[in-house]
């Protein structure tokens, strides 16, 4: 079956970086687009980037643009999300996801979800 798995988060002081990651397995992955989203305590699910199968078309919320990159390794099913210059409103649980061909910025449209992991950013 399609497994995501994301590893790489921790906590990190205001101004810092992280680096997640996210391995799947079980699926054709340069067929699928891949995205990051995001869930803060008291607030909804947040698109944070996108990134074709391809790896040539990239969308970023307007919150993160310029301080975090999406790249996707189609060798190694990999999908990573560079977070620099963090804020303490960057902390959240950070999600990948997988959907099957175009890249989109709506989460309901995506087919499989990794299982999260936490970033924390001091102030």
């Amino acid at each position: 079956q399609v497994q995501l798995v994301e590893s790489g988060g921790g906590l990190v002081q205001a101004g810092g970086s992280l680096r997640l990651s996210c391995a799947a397995s079980g699926l054709t992955f340069r067929s699928y687009a891949m995205g990051w989203f995001r869930l803060a305590p008291g607030k909804e699910r947040e698109f944070v980037a996108t990134i074709s199968g391809s790896g040539d078309t990239t969308y970023y919320a307007e919150s993160v643009r310029g301080r975090f990159t999406i790249s996707r390794d189609n060798a190694k099913n990999t999908v990573y999300l560079q977070m620099n210059s963090l804020k303490p409103e960057d902390t959240a649980v950070y999600y990948c996801a997988a959907v099957a061909g175009e890249v989109t910025t709506t989460d309901g449209f995506y087919d499989y979800w990794g299982q999260g992991t936490q970033v924390t950013v001091s102030s």
